[in-house]
């Protein structure tokens, strides 16, 4: 199995940042590190759960949703099994639950049932 839990999350001004982590664990996860992908996604209330970014392990190939693009960066540290959400020039609208996500493969997915693990959410409130 794998467990995903994030952490960073808060209340913040509009204009501000925000940090966001994953740790990842899990024997299955260690064992085929190499060849999985990492993905951020939000649930706002009453809205879908929407794609926010992915990367792929090995940190050489990233995809972001045209809505943060220029304003978030995701990274990761194999190494130390962890993805970071790194959210600049927050807006009132990027306010959700943030949740991390990992499946194995190479080839990165906007799709949130592409996803087979998931972290428990971490709550991003921008305020006005």
């Amino acid at each position: 199995q794998v467990q995903l839990v994030e952490s960073g999350g808060g209340l913040v001004q509009a204009g501000g940042s925000l940090r966001l982590s994953c740790a990842a664990s899990g024997r299955t996860f260690v064992r085929y590190s190499i060849g999985w992908i990492m993905g951020w996604f939000r649930q706002a209330p009453g809205k879908e759960r929407e794609f926010v970014a992915a990367i792929r392990w090995n940190g050489d190939l990233t995809s972001y949703a045209d809505s943060v693009k220029g304003r978030f960066t995701i990274s990761g540290d194999n190494a130390k099994k962890t993805v970071w959400l790194q959210m600049n020039s927050l807006l009132p609208e990027d306010t959700a639950v943030y949740y991390c996500a990992a499946d194995t493969g190479d080839t990165l997915s906007g799709n949130w049932y592409s996803y087979e693990f998931w972290g428990q959410g971490t709550q991003v409130t921008v305020s006005s």
